[in-house]
């Protein structure tokens, strides 16, 4: 694409078009862009455009974020295709052309065209800075350099904006030869450089606050530009202390300590958006000091005293407001940081501990305002913060980790404070219950957040409080509220707390307590009653100290239908329409519960319900996983327990999983294909019509060409294969299903589906079913053997010849085999079934492989083949003497994931809609027995042959003599 006058009206035209609110110029627009792009000189040509000033300021902001996506596309293809990656690449003269423009073009820019283009050339920097790009750095310096002397700080800030993105490759990264040598690169251009910046610019800002005319307007430019050096010394810094910054530390941790104790009244004063300015420059400076304490300490411990100090009367001021977040999280962290380290003398004293419980920890852990907006507006995120963990850069979690840190020294010291402190908020409460509820909530969180776990198990413990007495005066009076509606955020701090100590609350109380919590679920709070789901699945997890579930299916008995009908009515409140926890706790119910005839009809109605509507818009995994999980429950343990409930299963259930099918919902179909294989496995033979006709699409081709499919396809054929084994006969489907299996085992990704179709086949058919087939079946493992073999696939061969050996005969093994080429069963027995047989794990295969070697060894050898009898002989003593962590090494085998990345393509396994495999030798219960026994077998027949032969040879010996004394 050439630049010339009917380019520049081209591009304007399009660019233009795109912002039109009316779709068919749009459309029009983008199509035309979308084909120039493939133009060469297209990014170039669009840069130009942007530097154009007679074009209108909107034009070229679009074409400017048009220029940076095209980079982010075009620039470095992700693709192993190179025909596309050649079509699709920005050519090299082209790219050297943009990296000679970019700069400048961006620091004359306006503000907003400015902002793209500094991400363009982050895209750019992250391919090729430092290596391919050697004269950038420079030039950016020299940049920077005008533009600090010209005072122009709206320019300079996005230069540095742009060399920070360059530089944070070197935060959070694995040392590595090359990545130093590029920190080295950065360093050596640029350490200098910015000190010369941070100071110049320290200095302006100094005369500017003091001048006595600051306003502030005048003090944001520096002030962000100070943040922006702030980040960068971080990237700079955070693999190791560099030489010049050990050099320079003292001129560095003079203005950063400055940062932390002056006060900015003109920009602070004058509005969030100007408090907000200058705490995260406070906030970077704590990230950096604390940077330093951690790697640093030695030398940084003449400044330390003064960081404490400053960052200490600092938080004082900040945790009282509730804008300043970030700040006050972080300058929590470099105390917390101090306080486990040697250094942790300087929280000792007792009255230092009183002002941080006092001061920093309970204004930081007690609510606000923005955590009740967040407890009603978005309960998923509430429960993540709160529940979950996910709330480590949150006041509340951090001020509570600063305990937890000074505790490490001085664990007595804060057990006592925060006791103390715990009775004052309870008292509080008690005084005035309804004003000051927000008391009792900071007590209960101070008690479960700073519980400390057992290691290797859930329980949990605290010196804070009598967890029994604590419970039954502070906790037991919320869960016993008529009022599941009343102070929501103290009945789910409640149920937390019940959750939380769940194992030290005994079964009596924990019993007597549970129908209350059964009342929760109908809370119109959506955290109250998912915290209420929580609570009672979390407690059917509980087991005794000798292994034994704490609670059964008895316990809950009594009220099991109203614990169901509070479930399933909490999944119709709204936004819990896909409620994780409640559908878990669902789930959890029915694997304790009795599910009788009056439970499990309103469950599985409930349930095809809620699929039915999910099939709508699938949105949330973890729930839909749960959902089929608990279908899949219901089904195993209320069949189990009456069959008769399987028409009226198969009623409700088969409607929902057509629909799955036939609108191709197809996040759903592995969950389909395992609950139609578990109908399926209930059924007896012959199988219903409706059966039989998924059967027959289940053969299609088509229907395996998703590799996410796969693993359920062959779960659901296996079902069929052993439920229809005498109609496979018809209709060619014996065919069609080794059609399937030649297919699988032709890939390492699927071969062991391929063996598991192959496996049912020849358990469950006759040999004079299989036999027009086997040769066939042979050259398919062959062919794979000679031309892909890996270990996985070796193991599967030796246990599908030890099955096939067990159910048709050695007989019927070695001359199917050696059918296909002579003498081949031979060369694979010695080079892969020996060689390989100690390497097979699982119980079922392990009894299997070793009792079809056994029987080989006994019954099918010759005694020329003594060589190879001894090598098995040894493999099979290995296979069932040792351990399977010593037998079995790690495999070189890399599993090709293919497509089976992300929600959408993924196989996930229902475990309850899995089938126990069965033990194809039930009659032999130890391998190792049954070695033994034909071992001595095989010795009693070897002695009688050669007493026969001696006895015979004796004979035949004195038979000779006596006619030669009668000649």
């Amino acid at each position: 694409m050439e630049w010339n006058p009917e380019t520049l009206q081209f591009l304007s035209q399009c660019f233009l078009n795109t912002l039109s609110p009316h779709p068919d110029p749009r459309r029009r627009a983008e199509a035309a862009l979308a084909e120039a792009a493939d133009k060469p000189n297209y990014g170039l040509a669009v840069l130009r455009l942007v530097a154009e000033p007679s074009v209108d300021e909107q034009i070229r902001q679009s074409a400017a974020v048009n220029f940076k996506n095209t980079l982010k596309a075009r620039w470095a293809p992700q693709t192993t295709d190179p025909s596309i990656a050649q079509t699709h690449t920005i050519p090299d003269p082209e790219k050297e052309q943009i990296k000679s423009l970019i700069v400048t073009l961006m620091v004359n820019s306006s503000p907003r065209i400015q902002a793209q283009l500094s991400e363009a050339l982050t895209i750019i920097g992250k391919h090729d800075f430092p290596k391919a790009w050697p004269t950038l750095l420079p030039e950016l310096v020299q940049t920077l350099d005008g533009l600090s002397q010209a005072n122009d700080y709206v320019s300079l800030s996005g230069v540095l904006t742009t060399i920070n993105s360059l530089f944070k490759k070197f935060r959070y990264q694995f040392k590595t030869n090359e990545l130093l040598l590029d920190l080295k690169y950065c360093l050596d251009n640029f350490a200098k450089p910015l000190l010369e910046v941070f100071k110049r610019t320290a200095s302006m800002l100094d005369q500017v606050s003091n001048s006595g005319a600051a306003n502030a307007n005048s003090l944001k430019p520096y002030i962000e530009s100070q943040r922006l050096c702030c980040r960068i010394f971080y990237s700079l810094n955070f693999m190791e202390l560099p030489e010049f910054f050990e050099d320079h530390m003292e001129e560095w941790m003079i203005e950063f300590k400055k940062y932390l104790t002056v006060k900015y009244p003109a920009l602070e004063d004058s509005g969030n958006d100007g408090l907000a300015l200058v705490d995260e420059l406070r906030a970077a400076v704590c990230e950096n000091i604390s940077l330093y304490m951690e790697k640093e300490e030695d030398l940084f411990q003449k400044y330390l005293s003064g960081f404490v100090e400053a960052v200490w009367a600092l938080l004082v001021v900040a945790s009282a407001a509730s804008s300043r977040e970030r700040l006050t999280v972080t300058a929590i962290k470099f105390l917390t940081i101090v306080s486990a380290s040697v250094h942790h003398t300087l929280f000792a004293r007792d009255d230092i501990l009183q002002q941080i419980c006092q001061s920093i920890v309970i204004p930081n852990v007690m609510l606000r305002d923005e955590d009740e907006e967040l407890f009603e507006m978005n309960y998923v995120e509430f429960i993540r913060r709160d529940m979950e963990g996910s709330d480590l850069d949150t006041r509340r979690r951090i001020a509570c980790e600063l305990l937890k840190g000074i505790a490490t020294n001085y664990k007595e010291k804060v057990t006592e404070k925060v006791a103390a402190q715990i009775q004052l908020l309870l008292a509080s409460f008690s005084e005035n219950p309804a004003a000051n509820w927000k008391h009792k909530d900071c007590a209960i969180y101070l008690v479960v957040s700073l519980a400390s776990k057992k290691a290797g198990g859930s329980s949990v413990s605290t010196d804070l409080v009598n967890v029994e007495s604590f419970f039954g005066s502070v906790i037991v009076p919320e869960l016993q509220s008529q009022d599941v509606d009343g102070f929501p955020m103290l009945k789910a701090g409640a149920l937390k707390f019940f959750t939380m100590f769940r194992n030290q609350i005994s079964k009596p109380i924990a019993m007597a307590l549970l129908p209350d919590v059964v009342r929760f679920l109908g809370s119109e709070s959506n955290v109250v009653h998912s915290y209420a789901a929580s609570c009672i699945e979390k407690l059917l997890l509980v087991k005794d100290e000798s292994g034994r579930a704490r609670y059964s299916a008895t316990d809950i008995g009594p009220f099991l239908l109203l614990l169901m009908t509070n479930l399933f009515n909490a999944l119709q409140k709204p936004e819990s329409e896909e409620n994780q926890y409640v559908m878990k706790c669902i789930m959890r119910v029915l694997g304790v519960a009795n599910v009788s005839r009056d439970v499990a009809l309103p469950c599985i109605n409930g349930l095809t319900t809620v699929l039915n509507k999910v099939c709508e818009n699938p949105k949330n995994p973890i729930f839909n996983h749960y959902l089929f999980e608990s279908v899949a429950l219901l089904v195993r343990r209320a069949c189990e327990q009456d069959p008769s409930l399987i028409s009226a299963f198969e009623t409700s259930l088969l409607p929902s999983l057509q629909m799955i099918l036939s609108r191709d919902v197809t996040e759903f179909f592995p969950y389909a294909f395992q609950l139609l294989a578990q109908l399926v496995d209930l059924n007896r033979p012959p199988l219903p019509g409706n059966y039989m006709e998924i059967f027959a699409i289940l053969l299609l081709p088509e229907s395996w060409k998703k590799s996410a499919n796969v693993p359920a396809l062959v779960r659901l054929l296996q079902a069929f294969l052993r439920k229809a084994p005498h109609e496979l006969n018809q209709q060619g489907r014996l065919s069609n299903v080794l059609g399937i299996f030649n297919t699988l085992v032709l890939s390492p990704s699927s071969d062991e589906q391929g063996f598991y179709v192959l496996n049912t086949v020849i358990e469950n058919l006759g040999y004079d079913v299989i036999s027009p087939y086997i040769s066939h079946i042979w050259v398919a493992l062959f062919n794979r053997l000679q031309h892909n073999r890996t270990v996985k696939y070796i193991k599967s061969l030796v246990i599908f010849m030890s099955l096939f050996m067990v159910k048709h005969g050695s007989q019927n093994l070695v001359g199917s085999m050696n059918a296909v080429q002579p003498d081949v069963f031979r060369t694979i027995l010695e080079q892969f079934w020996i060689p390989n047989l100690k390497l097979i794990t699982g119980s079922l295969e392990l009894k299997l492989t070793s009792v079809a070697s056994t029987r080989l060894i006994c019954e099918s050898l010759t005694p020329s083949d003594s060589k190879l009898w001894g090598k098995m002989l040894d493999s099979i003593v290995t296979l069932l003497s040792r351990p399977e962590q010593e037998r079995v090494e790690e495999e070189p085998d890399v599993p090709d994931f293919g497509e089976t990345v992300g929600y959408n393509t993924t196989y996930v396994n229902l475990y309850n809609a899995g089938r126990r495999e069965e033990d194809l030798l039930p009659e032999i219960n130890d391998p190792k027995q049954f070695l033994f026994k034909k071992l001595a077998v095989l010795w009693n027949n070897i002695i009688m042959m050669v007493v026969a032969w001696f006895v015979v040879t004796v004979y035949s010996f004195s038979s000779l003599k006596h006619t030669s004394v009668i000649m």
